[in-house]
């Protein structure tokens, strides 16, 4: 008799309009998918061109350039000329290879004129000498071709100046040792750099500096 007069309100309630089945057709709509896992959200495709953070953030080491054929006729030859005057010992001789330029290289931070004269007074014990034996080793090692395609474009030796010193080989290391320290290098490390005389020669044969100091 019960289930008989239950159907009957049923009907009837469908007949009125009367949301009887309301709260169960509720429950249905408000079913959602399940989220998508945090690793499926992480595997989606990145932007094209993107950089990650890091990669922005740190620089790679220049490449060390050792094979000099890889140098402009130009900056080849002035090379060529500063060696052959630093072997001649003769400090005047460098001067002239430095006249040459349109304008002197620097040579020293300070308003010095004179770098025969400069050279002889930081260093002498050897009448300025060792000036011309640094100089030498400085052009001997690898260097880097730095900033190509700008204004200040350039070929700098030695590489260290453009190295993290902390990323040095043991080889490396020992090509520093030549013109440095160990307690120049364990300075340099604390620096942050190095600071020992560089050599900066322009893609058209002009001597642009020699000079110490960061």
């Amino acid at each position: 008799m019960l289930p008989r007069l239950f159907w009957a309100l049923v009907a009837l309630a469908l007949m009125s309009g009367a949301p009887v089945l309301a709260q169960t057709k509720v429950r249905t709509e408000t079913i959602r998918p399940p989220a998508k896992p945090e690793a499926e959200k992480s595997a989606a495709p990145a932007v094209t061109g993107s950089v990650p953070a890091h990669s922005q953030k740190s620089a790679a080491p220049p490449e060390v350039i050792t094979d000099l054929s890889r140098l402009p006729v130009p900056v080849a030859r002035m090379r060529e000329r500063i060696l052959a005057a630093a072997r001649s010992g003769d400090l005047k001789k460098l001067v002239t290879v430095m006249q040459s330029n349109e304008t002197m290289p620097i040579f020293s931070f300070s308003n010095e004129k004179d770098p025969a004269a400069y050279w002889w007074r930081n260093y002498p014990d050897s009448s300025g000498l060792e000036l011309l034996s640094i100089l030498i080793g400085v052009l001997e090692t690898g260097f880097v071709h730095a900033e190509p395609g700008t204004p200040q474009e350039i070929y700098l030796w030695p590489y260290f100046a453009r190295m993290p010193l902390g990323s040095l080989t043991p080889e490396q290391k020992v090509e520093l040792f030549r013109l440095v320290t160990g307690s120049d290098f364990k300075e340099m490390v604390e620096f942050g750099a190095y600071q020992f005389y560089r050599l900066g020669i322009g893609p058209d044969g002009t001597w642009h500096f020699f000079v110490s100091g960061d």
